[in-house]
């Protein structure tokens, strides 16, 4: 029985043979990995994966797609909203770091990758395909358009890199959009800080991106004590990645 995509998932099934063949490519899966895909699907992805890795879990919310997955040997599947699965546990349930794939919907791609960010410790790396304005703003660098929150926050615990252009023709039904497929790897020595304070600190910085900082985060820095130690006459977008790092480490000092 053929399977309608439904538009409240976000579902848009990749199609693309030689797409799919570079996305695991790119990814490299290794025998006894443990590999956690995001949204299967209708398995296009997952079949070369688990031929190459001998087992594989999959996370899939759709339940008609979850019970067809099921009928695979291979797949360990887990019925369930991304945004709630603890991938520290399954790492600590695997005794291995996890390797963590998928094509995310994009409609909640941002929060899944904020979810996964507070699980970095236990991941090995990550292979997404993403809408590409979203991997354009993950991969950004200072004082271009795309730099901003996203940026600053991935950039802050991850090695990043587009490594795949993917047109809208390559899935069923095409979205409207163009695709990439995103690498992202923890980094070794991330730089110690509150992430709450950090991801604060970011959404005041880049509330109005066109003014200048000390029209923004000038009063927040004020109340953090750390005003005179950075240079205000500056817009959001100009401040490097690791500069926001060094302020949010003299903030939580204070």
């Amino acid at each position: 029985m053929k399977h309608i995509p439904r538009k409240r998932f976000g579902q848009h099934f990749l199609a693309d043979e030689a797409i799919i063949d570079g996305i695991v490519r790119a990814i490299g899966p290794e025998p006894g990995q443990c590999m956690v895909e995001i949204g299967p699907g209708l398995a296009a992805m997952t079949q070369p994966l688990v031929e190459r890795l001998g087992r594989l879990t999959v996370i899939e919310l759709d339940r008609d797609l979850a019970a067809r997955l099921r009928k695979h040997t291979q797949l360990e599947v887990i019925e369930s909203d991304v945004l709630k699965v603890d991938f520290s546990a399954l790492a600590a349930l695997a005794r291995q770091k996890l390797r963590v794939v998928g094509n995310l919907p994009y409609n909640i791609s941002t929060p899944i990758l904020f979810h996964l960010l507070a699980h970095v410790d236990a991941v090995v790396d990550q292979h997404f395909m993403l809408q590409k304005e979203v991997v354009d703003r993950m991969v950004a660098a200072p004082s271009t358009a795309d730099y901003g929150r996203l940026s600053v926050m991935l950039q802050w615990r991850y090695e990043m890199e587009d490594v795949l252009f993917v047109p809208p023709e390559s899935f069923d039904p095409p979205p409207r959009v163009d695709s990439a497929v995103v690498r992202m790897v923890p980094r070794s020595a991330p730089v110690v800080l509150d992430a709450r304070l950090l991801e604060e600190m970011i959404q005041v910085a880049f509330s109005q991106r066109r003014k200048l900082l000390r029209h923004t985060l000038g009063r927040w820095l004020e109340e953090k004590g750390v005003a005179d130690t950075f240079d205000l006459q500056r817009r959001a977008e100009e401040v490097p990645v690791s500069e926001y790092l060094a302020l949010a480490q003299a903030a939580a000092c204070q």
